[in-house]
């Protein structure tokens, strides 16, 4: 009887253990289904751009120098100054060079006056010349006398021609000297503002050697974007692409502009060395070791004068640009043999593959030519591998 009631004891518990584990396994919450995130296609623009830095510049700049040497004794523009072509910009004290002029015209003066003697020399020699061949036909002289008028008449000649040539010859120093004083007097070339004033007055230049400069002048009018664009780049860069740029002192404001030129060289051409084999082949193994940057160029107005020279700018040159196209997040375009795919949710709200055609996309926001529809959801993150699979679950795989 005790047997029996034991069993029947134990019969009740297992079976009420049994009861509680289904219900506890009823009762657990279930595993919820793995959730991709998705996006639907829009329509919207697409822009693919360059992003480069660069400075301005004005768009005609000069380099006023002095041709002559001397003390500078007189300057007439102040820095920022505008001034119009041909002004008096500066004078150099011209004693020197007045006084090789007065040489010259001295010298010249002289040449002359000695043309004017064989003139008359010659004048002399020709009338004994004609009388000698008179009395020569009525065998009144000797044929050597008439010879020796005919030589001196040539002679006399010759030294005019030569005379001549002398007078050309000074003629010439005398306007070299001429100019050499106009160059005291510095003008200048094209209209624009003093940008730099490099030589101040009572300062001696020397351009015996080289053209020393003493301002420097450019149009600030209209100013020169000169972007540097790296190499990986410029080969989407053309003339004709619309540009736009910003300064530090106004990064909100975007000026636009008009790609112009795009330079075929980079500005380390200009700096080689090729004067011997050895500075060539450490220019080139420099120039492999750095990065490469052309220069794009284009203008803009600069009425107001708040563009300055040597500013520093940001430029972005549109290469392209789509609008009102099937867009979707570049993050949803997966490649399959290098051929473009997307995860498109269905009606079922499954994600099944579809192949597309990918027009411009700019590593942000692609443009879907065809294969999608606005509306159409697609995935924008892929499960593919085991470990994206856990990324998705949680890292102890629940």
């Amino acid at each position: 009887m005790t047997s029996r009631r034991a069993f029947m004891l134990l019969l009740v518990l297992g079976m009420l253990g049994a009861g509680g584990y289904a219900l506890r396994s009823q009762q657990a919450p279930q595993p919820a289904a793995i959730q991709l995130p998705t996006v639907a296609a829009t329509m919207g623009d697409v822009e693919e751009v360059v992003l480069a830095s660069g400075a301005l510049e004005p768009i005609r700049q000069v380099s006023v120098g002095a041709q002559v040497s001397g003390r500078l004794i007189s300057l007439k523009v102040a820095l920022g100054q505008n001034v119009s072509e041909g002004d008096l910009i500066a004078e150099i004290d011209g004693v020197t060079q007045q006084n090789e002029l007065r040489s010259a015209e001295a010298e010249l003066a002289v040449l002359q006056a000695q043309r004017e003697e064989r003139l008359a020399s010659l004048a002399y020699a020709e009338s004994v010349l004609a009388r000698q061949k008179q009395m020569l036909g009525q065998n009144a002289v000797s044929r050597d006398n008439y010879e020796s008028a005919e030589m001196t008449v040539r002679t006399t000649r010759a030294q005019i021609a030569a005379l001549d040539a002398q007078i050309i010859s000074g003629g010439v120093k005398v306007e070299t000297a001429r100019a050499k004083l106009g160059y005291t007097r510095i003008t200048a070339p094209a209209a624009g503002t003093a940008l730099a004033i490099v030589t101040q007055e009572g300062q001696t230049v020397n351009a015996a050697q080289s053209a020393p400069t003493i301002i420097v002048l450019g149009d600030v009018s209209t100013m020169t974007v000169k972007a540097k664009i790296s190499e990986a780049d410029v080969l989407r860069v053309k003339a004709g692409q619309e540009a736009l740029f910003s300064v530090l002192g106004a990064p909100d404001r975007r000026f636009p502009g008009r790609i112009a030129f795009v330079e075929p060289a980079p500005d380390t051409l200009k700096t080689q060395n090729t004067s011997s084999a050895s500075a060539s082949s450490s220019t080139n193994a420099s120039s492999t070791s750095s990065a490469i940057y052309y220069n794009a160029l284009f203008e803009v107005p600069n009425s107001d004068g708040r563009l300055l020279t040597s500013m520093t700018v940001q430029v972005t040159v549109v290469v392209g640009r789509m609008r009102g196209v099937v867009t979707v997040p570049s993050t949803a375009i997966r490649r399959r043999g290098g051929e473009p795919w997307l995860d498109v949710v269905g009606d079922d709200g499954k994600p099944a593959p579809r192949k597309v055609t990918v027009g411009l996309d700019n590593k942000i926001v692609a443009e879907i030519s065809s294969g999608l529809k606005a509306g159409e959801r697609v995935v924008i993150a892929h499960t593919g591998s085991p470990a994206a699979a856990r990324r998705m679950r949680g890292p102890l795989g629940f």
